[in-house]
């Protein structure tokens, strides 16, 4: 299929590694200019840069805390102003703190509803006003499926993801009048470097009996349907939470 994605730009939140990583090559394989975001993985983030440059591709490793507004302005309008737009944005970053509820405290919140949610409010905003501008553009939020399901020991990135659903939805009711769509990915488990293997190889014989494919995802998994959401095939998908995720829900 023909993707139109060749000579797109696009910025990609916690890029540098597993389900951001995957994205990126995915998107630069299809021509995409991609701006790698990273805060604390610089070594990775640049690694992966060379390797999409090495394969005939074009990125770039941008450092910004998508926490703070500021530093994500920065970013947005730096890509813009050295590419000439903003067409693609992935806000995938994400920090996720396992603990039951009742045991956690106010501190504990904090991170989680930085990275998740405002982290999606402050790069949606700032590439919005990009793409409202130039009347075209996509976003695409990845979250997991606690975000629609509930999950136990991990309800604040349930919470803040939840409302990256809800921004998600009302964004594309404000913005398709530009022709700027909006979409949600909701991911059961993946296996990434995140992961704790000791945990996997003791429990994955459990775990996977809550999937009828019977296994976990893989980035590779994740990425074409970004790929899709991107290019010109999803011109007429906004609004939506697509499920990625094995079958873990089917709501």
């Amino acid at each position: 299929m023909e993707t139109g994605l060749e000579g797109k730009v696009a910025i990609v939140t916690g890029g540098a590694r597993d389900v951001g990583g995957e994205i990126a090559r995915s998107l630069a394989r299809e021509g995409v200019r991609v701006a790698v975001n990273y805060n604390s993985s610089q070594a990775e983030a640049q690694a992966l840069v060379d390797d999409i440059a090495a394969a005939g591709g074009t990125a770039r490793a941008v450092k910004a805390d998508i926490s703070d507004y500021e530093q994500v302005r920065a970013m947005t309008d730096g890509v813009a102003a050295d590419w000439g737009s903003i067409d693609i944005l992935v806000n995938n970053a994400g920090y996720v703190k396992y603990q039951r509820f009742i045991e956690s405290e106010p501190a504990d919140w904090r991170r989680q509803i930085d990275i998740c949610l405002y982290g999606a409010l402050n790069c949606s905003h700032a590439a919005a006003k990009h793409m409202a501008k130039q009347q075209n553009g996509r976003v695409i939020n990845i979250v997991g499926d606690s975000s629609r399901i509930g999950e136990a020991n991990i309800s604040l990135a349930a919470t803040a993801r939840g409302g990256t659903i809800a921004l998600g939805k009302s964004m594309a009711k404000e913005l398709g009048r530009y022709n700027v769509t909006v979409n949600t990915i909701a991911l059961g488990l993946i296996e990434t470097a995140h992961q704790d293997p000791e945990f996997l190889a003791k429990n994955m014989e459990r775990i996977v009996k809550a999937y009828p494919l019977r296994r976990i995802g893989k980035p590779g998994d994740v990425a074409p349907m970004v790929v899709f959401l991107s290019s010109e095939g999803a011109d007429w998908i906004t609004g939506q939470v697509i499920s990625v995720n094995g079958g873990f829900s089917m709501v």
